[in-house]
């Protein structure tokens, strides 16, 4: 796999946000709402990512995750949603499925009103023996409000909750880290005006992640257990065309 970076050279700020925004709900409008390049929402075929890793034990595995934008999800706090599929496998076996719930408002910021998970849990031999819903929330519900998945006005240095759902362990935060990247992705090219953030959670500071979104597209390149330094990820997950279930 060939990914390079090849402009706009991303520079560690440090792990810790200073002072998130918090998103300003009452004052948003949904009447219309504005397409954001960086975070479709359309309905379309499931947009796949992959990455390989060496375990303790020397072990390889390889995780992937699936992410589909399906249509009309629920309505919450009044306003219609739309619904993003994503389905986690570790080693080609399902471990979680996610519906995620978004909307855009009238200036192009996206919105998250929450997520409906179900985890599944394999015992040491690898049948299925249960699963739980860790994680789940909903707007309005136990005091949960929605954050920014993506602003519409991104500057490097801005920073915002992208879930505030304290009662559900869901505190998301994220910075815009940078702006106007490059990135060439074997199977796919050169990709352009690429936007970066560096996410974390105010309930877990060990959380560090970079997420690469690309204008018309969304997510590209996701990656994992990132450094204090914010370098040397654990995992760096970039598409796979064609390899959904």
């Amino acid at each position: 796999m060939t990914l390079r970076i090849l402009a706009a050279a991303l520079v560690a700020a440090g792990p810790a946000l200073a002072e998130p925004t918090v998103p300003d709900f009452a004052a948003a409008d949904f009447t219309a709402p504005a397409e954001n390049p960086y975070f479709p929402l359309a309905p379309g075929d499931p947009r796949v990512l992959a990455a390989e890793g060496v375990d303790a034990d020397g072990e390889r595995f390889t995780e992937r995750f699936e992410q589909t934008n399906i249509g009309p999800g629920p309505v919450l706090l009044g306003v219609q949603t739309m619904i993003q599929r994503d389905r986690a496998f570790e080693d080609g076996v399902l471990v979680e499925e996610t519906l995620d719930y978004y909307a855009a408002d009238s200036a192009g910021n996206v919105w998250y009103f929450g997520e409906d998970v179900v985890n599944y849990v394999y015992d040491a031999a690898g049948a299925l023996v249960g699963t739980n819903a860790h994680s789940s929330w909903r707007s309005g519900v136990d005091g949960a409000m929605p954050g920014w998945i993506m602003p519409a006005d991104p500057a490097v240095g801005l920073e915002y909750y992208q879930e505030i759902a304290k009662a559900n362990d869901a505190l998301d935060q994220a910075r815009i880290h940078a702006l106007g990247t490059s990135v060439e992705i074997d199977g796919i090219g050169r990709l352009d005006d690429v936007l970066v953030t560096y996410e974390t959670s105010a309930l877990d500071p060990d959380l560090r992640e970079f997420k690469y979104y690309a204008p018309g597209i969304g997510l590209i390149r996701a990656d994992e257990g990132l450094s204090p330094a914010l370098d040397d990820p654990a995992l760096i997950f970039t598409p796979r065309p064609g390899a959904a279930n």
